[in-house]
């Protein structure tokens, strides 16, 4: 019998996929390219939605964030803040995810990393898990459920949006 769990895991592998498509075998050059001078890069997409996922499953698994426990902010060596996601970041902020240490490996190997730490704490759960309410600064209270899908969504939405500045950019070169 398939669970709301066995769902959420699926769908969190599909990010994955679509993650692992939009970079494999990508020139690194149109990792930080735009597709206009205000669009959000390939580079800062992954990075941003992989942040997303690490940051609010860690918070509701109450562990450490991956990007801290497996050295990724070092590797990466970004100009922000350990905490740093993403939210609330300008255009310049956007360009400042490039760099030596971002490459389609990093951000496929930081967001696997991450897929990992949440397919294993998604497998902890069973669906009454889902009904516990995670922040209550919202009216109502967010649940479990409802931060993970909303997690999921995001995520999903940023997956799409880099495959689809990837084509733009391929098909302008």
């Amino acid at each position: 019998m398939t669970t709301s769990i066995d769902i959420l895991d699926d769908g969190f592998g599909r990010i994955r996929d679509t993650v692992a498509a939009a970079l494999d075998g990508i020139d690194p050059e149109l990792l930080t390219a735009r597709v206009d001078p205000g669009a959000n890069t390939i580079a800062w997409l992954v990075w941003h939605l992989t942040r997303v996922q690490d940051d609010h499953v860690a918070d509701a698994a109450g562990s450490e964030q991956v990007w801290l426990s497996g050295g990724w902010a070092e590797r990466f060596g970004l100009p922000f803040a350990p905490d740093a996601t993403g939210y609330g970041q300008s255009s310049a902020d956007v360009g400042r995810v490039a760099g030596p240490g971002v490459t389609a490996e990093s951000l496929l190997g930081y967001h696997d990393a991450v897929r990992a730490a949440t397919g294993s704490y998604l497998r902890t759960l069973d669906d009454a898990a889902l009904d516990r309410v995670v922040d209550e600064h919202w009216n109502p209270p967010v649940t479990l459920a409802v931060r993970l899908v909303s997690v999921f969504s995001d995520d999903l939405q940023h997956a799409g949006q880099a495959a689809y500045a990837r084509g733009a950019l391929e098909r302008r070169a």
